[in-house]
């Protein structure tokens, strides 16, 4: 139950907590860690089993999931359980020792300080949750103050803290004794600069006395930025650190970097002898991951943020969806891109250095980027004009030779006058490639995972393999009729005769959902049993069979069509709706809870199309009668546009197909895998690639590598923000601003002006949007549009013209504003917001109150 702080290295973390781990590594490494020992959370284990405390933490679990008054209330009870109970005579003996033993050459004062098994963890510091006790003297002080740490584990802050990061409900905790250090001089080190990421910078705080008053914030300390080397960058001129003092912070935090293989958040303190002592280091676990590079500065464009996704990939879904870039690499790398993506924890990188260099290359890096994710283009821009990223020589034949280029004018004809033959001939391409992908229904493991490795290619790249000429007739349609329009009509009116576009599977969806909805409606018993079962029970309902006839059928025939799709669907390791039917409830109890004929998503529907087609007419009657053949041209396009529009959605459709059909067949192969105990789980394949679903196949167990990267992906997947643009420093470029009318300011996406209360959701699976409320949100897929059927208006961080939620949003009709940064931080669920997606504006109201 205690051991020296020296005998701690090794021991594991649910014995000693991470604090006195990381210092009895530093100790074992030979770094200066003033002498102490550890009372274990066997000790605290032992005094939480007396009296009432096995029953307590009965009690705490079984407390629901976010039922904060009742976990609060058990934590107070907790907490004063663990001041009151007796401590052991043995255990009390041992502490008193240890102390004595500390003592030996005379009165000795001693810092007490929290090891909690939940702490300075890489996801998770837990900084400042925990009781500290300084300059402690005495063997009935430092009993006291151990009992008290012990407590601080149960406060409400550290309870809070706990359940907002989704860690163990009930952890233990660990408590150091150490000697305390007579500091002169004491505060904190960081490796990496903690605010901009910037891993080429090192940050020390710093104030006279114990370092407490700095980690606590009870003192402004002098604040100092040192490069790599020690050089002082910012700086006091009169602080309480010379420069060599500071040049041996920098060299032993380069150290601690270095022995523990990630930048460190350290605690250190100068005695008055001028001897350096640490006290605690630690990950700093607010650091975005960035990709391993030497020499020059490099750029890196976020793979997530350009597919909408907030959340790593799976390593499966990573590599797959390089196979899936694959068959743009030539189009990308013309652009400046990567050949390859980078991936780092999930996180999926290109490398735009080349583009953002190259003065050919970076406008059309930036349009493509910015019509996807913006402001990803503006930032892109700015990296140009930046000295770190010096112009290089403009390449040669990068444009498309204008021969070709008639050649793809010819192309599109046909698709223009005879659109609906056009779309046809893709749907009837898609049918036949997807019927290729089903796979066999009785099969061994060996002959599944070989039909995978055997189409993957196929699959990934349908939609770089489908005819292209319809679809892009579609969207050069729309490009052309503005320049006809020119001078007469402006490119955010020409966007405003894309609403109520038919054929967009995205949309199709969308108004299935609603359908089905609607049916269930008109059906007292299914509509009240809907509103009042959770959606996780109504999905085990589903799966079961056993939901009334107008639910189970209505469902199961949206699955059957739509059942490929989820949130983050572009990753293949996520599961579909097929697989976890919950979300689709959820969003039926959202649009069950919708009434009135403005909320009807067909009619929403029929009168945006509607709208849109006087909308051509009054566009291109702006045009004098002397330019008439102008206006029937534009005219003409307009309609074609709109007719072939919706093949815009079309191939990533066919992808998810595709995609579900593999899954189904990977996932049998899992099956089998389990049986042969070298996988815990089925979709544990997902936590592999597929040259390690073979090994595993064969003989080798991946169970402790499955648990590994599963425990790497739940911490990377609770990270708040994903920068869309990332320099190899680590630093994430901010946008310059931009003046505009409104609070905040974006791209403007979809026209229209909505006024209403803001609702900020993070995740769609079980969200629900009030009739008239707008979404706020820091990215969308196709996963999320079922939401915009009672949506007023659309406001996301990232996202551009032709991205699939804004595409979507076009579509039903609402405005959206899209690329407004730290938009889900700046507004508020309830707060009244104006949202202004013509101009690209939003003017912040009143807040929730």
């Amino acid at each position: 139950m205690i051991l020296e702080l020296a005998e701690a290295g090794g021991c594991p973390r649910d014995l000693v907590g991470g604090k006195a781990a990381n210092l009895a590594e530093m100790t074992s490494a030979g770094f200066p860690v003033p002498e102490g020992f550890c009372v274990t959370t066997a000790a605290y284990r032992r005094v939480l089993a007396g009296g009432d405390g096995p029953r307590l933490l009965d009690e705490l679990t079984r407390v629901p999931s976010g039922d904060e008054r009742a976990l609060a209330d058990l934590a107070d009870r907790l907490r004063a359980h663990v001041l009151t109970v007796p401590i052991p005579a043995r255990l009390e003996t041992g502490i008193v020792e240890a102390y004595e033993r500390l003592s030996a050459d005379g009165p000795v004062s001693v810092a007490v300080r929290s090891s909690s098994t939940a702490e300075d963890l890489p996801d998770a510091s837990f900084a400042g949750q925990y009781d500290t006790f300084l300059d402690v003297q005495g063997a009935g002080e430092v009993l006291a103050a151990v009992r008290r740490c012990w407590a601080s584990l149960w406060s409400d802050r550290a309870t809070r803290y706990r359940a907002a990061h989704d860690t163990d409900r009930a952890p233990a905790i660990a408590v150091i004794v150490q000697r305390l250090v007579d500091a002169e001089c004491a505060g904190v080190l960081y490796t990496a600069n903690p605010v901009s990421g910037k891993r080429s910078e090192i940050v020390v705080d710093a104030a006279p006395g114990l370092g407490e008053a700095v980690v606590s914030g009870a003192v402004t300390p002098d604040h100092y930025r040192l490069s790599v080397e020690g050089e002082t960058v910012e700086g006091p001129g009169d602080g309480c650190l010379t420069p060599s003092r500071l040049g041996e912070l920098a060299a032993v935090g380069r150290s601690l970097e270095k022995h523990f293989g990630a930048p460190q958040d350290v605690e250190w303190a100068f005695n008055g002898e001028g001897e350096l002592w640490l006290t605690q280091s630690r990950h700093i676990t607010t650091l975005f991951p960035v990709p391993e590079s030497e020499g020059a500065p490099r750029a890196y464009w976020s793979v997530n943020v350009y597919q909408g996704i907030s959340r790593p990939f799976t390593p499966m879904g990573a590599s797959m969806i390089r196979e899936r870039q694959r068959g743009m690499a030539v189009y990308m790398s013309a652009l400046g891109f990567s050949d390859e993506i980078t991936d780092v924890d999930g996180w999926l990188f290109w490398d735009i250095t080349d583009g953002v260099r190259s003065p050919a290359k970076r406008p059309k890096m930036a349009a493509f980027v910015d019509s996807l994710a913006a402001p990803s283009g503006r930032l892109v821009e700015q990296l140009g004009r930046d000295q770190r990223f010096p112009p290089v020589s403009p390449g040669s034949g990068e444009d498309v030779p204008p021969k070709k280029r008639r050649r793809r004018w010819e192309r599109m004809i046909p698709a223009w006058l005879w659109p609906d033959q056009a779309r046809a001939k893709v749907v009837r391409d898609a049918e036949r490639r997807i019927a290729a992908f089903a796979g066999p229904a009785e099969a061994t493991a060996e002959e599944r995972l070989s039909f995978v490795e055997s189409v993957r290619r196929d699959v990934c790249q349908i939609e770089a393999n489908l005819p292209r000429d319809a679809n892009t007739a579609g969207g050069t349609g729309g490009q052309l009729a503005g320049q006809l329009l020119r001078g007469y009509v402006d490119e955010a009116e020409i966007a405003t005769v894309f609403r109520g576009v038919p054929h967009n599977p995205t949309t199709e969806m969308d108004l299935a959902l609603w359908r089905a909805g609607e049916a269930i409606r008109r059906d007292d018993e299914a509509f009240r049993l809907l509103l009042d079962t959770a959606p996780d029970e109504l999905a085990a309902k589903q799966l079961a069979g056993t939901l009334p006839d107008v639910i189970q059928h209505g469902v199961a025939a949206f699955l059957a069509e739509y059942g490929c799709r989820a949130t983050s669907e572009i990753d293949f390791g996520v599961p579909r709706w097929t697989d976890d039917p919950e979300p689709v409830f959820a969003m039926l109890v959202n649009l069950l809870r919708a009434e009135g004929e403005e909320q009807n998503a067909e009619t929403r529907f029929e009168h945006a199309a509607a709208a849109a087609e006087a909308r051509i007419v009054e566009l291109t009657r702006r045009l004098p009668a002397t330019k008439a053949h102008r206006a029937i041209l534009a005219r003409f396009l307009l309609r074609r546009s709109r007719r072939l529009r919706g093949l815009r959605e079309f191939p990533k459709f066919c992808l998810m197909r595709g995609f579900a059909a593999l899954r189904k067949q990977l996932l049998l192969v899992g099956e089998e895998i389990v049986r042969a105990e070298r996988l815990d789980r089925a979709d544990d394949v997902m936590f592999l690639d597929l040259a390690e679903v073979r090994e595993a196949l064969d003989s080798r167990d991946f169970r402790a590598t499955v648990a590994r990267r599963r425990e790497i992906w739940e911490r990377e997947a609770r990270r708040p923000r994903v920068p869309s643009v990332l320099l190899s420093d680590g630093t994430a470029p901010a946008v310059e601003a931009v003046a505009g009318e409104g609070d905040l300011t974006g791209l403007a996406a979809a026209a229209g002006v909505a006024i209403g209360r803001a609702r900020v959701i993070h995740d769609p699976d079980g969200a629900r949007i009030e009739p008239g409320e707008i979404l706020v949100a820091a990215t969308t897929d196709p996963g999320w549009t079922p939401l915009f059927l009672t949506a007023a208006a659309l406001v996301t961080e990232t996202g551009g013209m032709i991205s699939h939620g804004t595409t979507v949003a076009r579509e039903h009709g609402i405005p959206a504003v899209v690329g407004v940064p730290g938009a889900t931080a700046l507004i508020t669920t309830g707060q009244m917001i104006t949202v202004d997606g013509s101009a690209g504006t939003i003017t912040l109201g009143e807040e929730s109150r």
